[in-house]
């Protein structure tokens, strides 16, 4: 849901506060801390460790190639050194990173961008928007501590690659795209890889998908100048929301439902995302 103009990491910053809805709206409680994040090594620690079973069955997830497509030892060692750069800028959670070293994400891409899958950079896949590059696929993956089972809702299917991941953790993925032919691409490609796990549906994203809600866990791949209630809605009390917001500059969110009533805000890093837009736009 990004361009490769647009898109990418800024700066790092981050501050928690609690939102509390109450008959009147929204107030924010006074307790509110601002501070730089710790460095990338520490700011992903506390997110899931990768449970033995969970990373083993990775591989027998993805083995289905596309007729069209192979995956060669030659992409296999360049997905593993695109994993060991994602660990040195910082992501700690060794299920995402499994995870990504079990998806090829070549297959989510046009066959002029094949030889370069594997560096750290959004790529164009049609319609104005891109695959997203791999630190921000594994940023906010790691975000959401995926746990296997949960039902997880992305919002903006793309090329399907981070659907992909979220499979691969073991996730119940649901995953909305407001551009048909995307829909469309991405709905055949992640059949053809055997993800029968990932529900896609082509809908406006902006009203989430109440079909199947709760979700322990939503993600958000365009910037909204402000978080849509019906994400916090379909949300399940214990839940995480990653979303990113902010005109120009967006800073992401990790939001936790703590309750009915009362939702606990992070704001993280900055990046650069394109709109998060309303409406559907059909296949012409």
């Amino acid at each position: 849901m990004k361009t490769g103009k647009m898109e990418g990491f800024i700066s790092m910053r981050a501050k928690v506060f609690v939102r509390t809805r109450t008959f009147g709206g929204l107030f924010q409680k006074t307790k509110k801390r601002r501070y730089r994040t710790p460095p990338p090594s520490t700011a992903f620690a506390s997110a899931s460790a990768a449970k033995p079973s969970t990373v083993n069955r990775l591989p027998s997830t993805v083995n289905r190639q596309p007729s069209t497509v192979t995956d060669t030892y030659r992409h296999k060692g360049l997905r593993k050194r695109m994993v060991d750069a994602l660990r040195r800028r910082g992501i700690a959670d060794e299920a995402v990173l499994a995870a990504m070293n079990a998806v090829p994400r070549h297959f989510f891409l046009d066959k002029a961008f094949e030889e370069h899958a594997y560096e750290d950079k959004p790529f164009p896949i049609g319609h104005e928007q891109t695959i997203s590059q791999p630190f921000t696929v594994a940023y906010q993956t790691a975000l959401l501590n995926i746990k296997p089972g949960d039902r997880a809702l992305e919002i903006g299917t793309g090329s399907g690659y981070q659907a992909a991941i979220l499979a691969a953790l073991g996730a119940k993925a649901y995953t909305v795209e407001r551009q048909e032919a995307l829909y469309f691409s991405a709905k055949k490609l992640l059949g053809e890889m055997g993800f029968r796990a990932v529900k896609c549906f082509f809908r406006d994203g902006t009203k989430g998908l109440p079909d199947f809600a709760p979700y322990d866990k939503i993600i958000v791949t365009a910037g909204a100048p402000v978080v849509p209630e019906a994400l916090r809605q379909q949300l399940a009390i214990g839940g995480i929301l990653v979303i990113p917001v902010g005109e120009e500059v967006q800073y992401m969110y990790k939001i936790t439902r703590l309750s009915e009533f009362e939702f606990k805000e992070e704001m993280l890093d900055a990046f650069r995302f394109v709109p998060f837009l309303e409406g559907v736009a059909k296949k012409k």
